[in-house]
């Protein structure tokens, strides 16, 4: 299956299914521009539960073939996908802006980070492939090995549709293990293309099998015999529940959920860099990034100074089409989404928020301005649906606060534990944060969206659950170990 490598052009959404790009036998699916949502960039059917069966039996049987194919082999087929990914970045990167909503510059990026991660992880051929032990027993040696789970589902959302994926199914693929994919149904453009590199790189049949539908295939997903494991991302909601299916079933599920990730400015910090950095982390990709910053905690004494830096910085910002290039924020995924954020402004300032600063967006569609919201001090604001609740918009929460131990317990007031970002020259006070704070990801003097494949990646509390995604901890999901006790 081809698509049209422009993004204003309809194109045909299909299934890929043991090697062959098929039509969906389900209901009518199509993706729509994020910033103009009469513009339909592609449809098609979706997935039958059929289909889903389809996809496993293809995988099932593939399985024991790959597990067989030497590492070296399958990291050649995630080089060759990275290569096709780096040579059409501009137009699927154009693609990706379109239909998410993230700037086109942003959109590029995405794509040449989704071929990072495939180069990175066909690595794992010249890594270390397991460890040897000594043994209490003469004439013998203790190693433990690592094998392939089997058949991995994989469960992904809007919000980086080939980046996430990639960092899934490039180490589920190199691990050994075939895969069934269902991306996010908003945006099924760039998962059709990362699968579209795979297949052109020669991955085999039935190794890699694409299902696109509504967010109930993931059910079918997660109940189906031949599953060995889940790989999800998105909210905790759903997360959770599919975490109590497979402890049911004794299926390892690994899943990055919610975030609500704090920005901590000490009374020491350089309020230049910690302005633009906050900004970038609360507004680039229109703040939908499960690491970005939504909560802003302030010292008492720099406080003023520092907002007036950070809407200075916001003044010059502009909201629009995500495909003009003077343009630093696009629209949220959809008018529903939109809809829903604008509901969850309204409701906090019911409950005592002040709005500190409004930008400007077009009107109305599923544009929304950056916006920042200072909440009262103590407990009162930190009651707030805006300190609670993950808008997943450009919208940042500020807080008050005196000195560091007020602000380290501002932070922690939360049920998530993905990311934070902490501004402070004080060496002694960034080595209690890591030494104290419970995240999953520690960013001192820089913004606290963001990650690199060959670290780990996850959160603490109610963002994660199982092993962490990325680096040397992808082997720790997509694998098992066989300790083996070796004598001639």
């Amino acid at each position: 299956m081809t698509l049209s490598t422009s993004a204003h052009l309809l194109a045909q959404l299909d299934q890929y299914i043991n090697g062959v790009w098929v039509q969906g036998e389900g209901g009518t699916i199509t993706t729509q521009s994020a910033s103009d949502s009469t513009r339909v960039l592609a449809s098609g059917n979706a997935a039958s539960a059929d289909q889903i069966d389809q996809a496993f039996q293809a995988a099932e049987a593939a399985r024991k073939s790959w597990a067989a194919t030497p590492m070296a082999a399958r990291g050649a087929i995630l080089v060759k996908a990275a290569a096709y990914l780096q040579e059409n970045s501009a137009g699927f990167g154009e693609q990706l802006s379109a239909e998410e909503g993230k700037t086109r510059a942003e959109g590029v990026g995405e794509v040449l980070r989704a071929a990072q991660i495939l180069t990175y992880y066909a690595g794992e051929a010249e890594r270390a492939a397991g460890t040897v032990y000594q043994s209490p027993r003469a004439g013998e040696q203790i190693m433990v090995t690592h094998k392939p789970l089997g058949v991995i589902g994989v469960i992904t959302p809007f919000n980086f549709p080939i980046a996430i994926p990639a960092w899934k199914i490039a180490p589920a693929l190199v691990f050994g293990n075939t895969v069934v994919f269902k991306p996010a149904s908003l945006v099924p453009l760039l998962a059709v293309r990362l699968v579209e590199a795979l297949a052109h790189a020669g991955l085999p049949a039935g190794v890699l099998n694409l299902v696109i539908g509504p967010g109930s295939l993931g059910d079918a997903i997660m109940e189906h015999e031949h599953l060995d494991g889940l790989s999800f991302t998105g909210s905790t909601g759903v997360g959770r529940r599919l975490c109590a299916a497979g402890a049911s079933r004794g299926i390892p599920v690994q899943a990055e959920m919610g975030g609500k990730n704090a920005s901590v400015v000490l009374a020491d910090a350089d309020l230049d860099l910690a302005s633009e950095q906050v900004l970038f982390g609360a507004f680039r990709s229109t703040g939908q990034k499960c690491t970005a910053t939504s909560r802003l905690i302030l010292d008492e004494s720099i406080a003023d100074e520092f907002l007036a830096k950070l809407s200075g910085r916001l003044d010059s910002w502009v909201t629009g089409d995500p495909l003009d290039p003077s343009v630093h924020m696009g629209p949220l995924v959809d008018t529903k989404a939109a809809v829903s954020v604008r509901a969850g402004v309204d409701k906090a300032i019911a409950e005592g928020a002040t709005v500190a600063y409004a930008g400007k967006a077009p009107n109305g569609g599923s544009f929304m301005a950056p916006t920042i919201l200072e909440l009262p001090a103590g407990q009162a604001g930190r009651a707030n649906t805006a300190w609670r609740e993950e808008f997943f918009a450009p919208v940042l929460s500020v807080v008050r606060v005196n000195g560091t131990e007020e602000a380290f317990e501002a932070a922690e007031d939360s049920e998530f534990g993905l990311s934070m970002a902490l501004f402070t020259r004080d060496l002694s006070v960034a080595l209690a944060a890591q030494q104290t704070l419970d995240v999953g990801i520690l960013h001192v003097n820089s913004e606290s969206a963001g990650a690199d494949p060959h670290v780990p990646f996850g959160g603490a509390k109610a963002s994660g659950y199982g092993p962490k995604e990325q680096g040397a901890a992808a082997r720790e999901f997509y694998t098992h170990t066989t300790t083996v006790y070796l004598r001639g």
